[in-house]
C-alpha cells in the first residue's frame, strides 16, 4: 500500500492532544485493509520519523491508529506540520 492510501487524515481533539503531550503518540484514521505494519512504515515515510508502536482498532466503521513516536520526535512537531496546533 502506498503510504499517502494509509493514512486518511489525523484526529484532533481535546483528548488526543493530552495524549500527544504526555505520551508522545498521534491519533490517525487509516485505510481498514490497512496492517500495524503498513501505518507504521506510512508514518515513517511521511513524516521522516520513528515509531515505537502502533495500536489500532474500528469504531463507528473507520478504523483509527494511535502511533507512538520516539523520543527523538517530538508529536507536537508533527501536528504543526499537519496544522493541529
Amino acid at each position: 500500500m502506498q503510504p499517502e492510501t494509509v493514512i486518511k487524515y489525523p484526529v484532533s481533539t481535546e483528548r488526543t492532544l493530552r495524549t500527544m503531550e504526555a505520551e508522545n503518540k498521534l491519533l490517525f484514521v487509516v485505510d481498514k485493509k490497512a496492517t500495524k505494519a503498513d501505518v507504521k512504515k506510512a508514518v515513517e515515510a511521511l513524516f521522516k520519523v520513528k515509531v515505537q508502536a502502533v495500536n489500532t482498532y474500528i469504531t463507528a466503521g473507520k478504523k483509527k491508529a494511535y502511533v507512538k513516536l520516539g523520543p527523538e520526535n517530538p508529536a507536537i512537531d508533527i501536528a504543526t506540520q499537519l496544522g493541529m496546533m
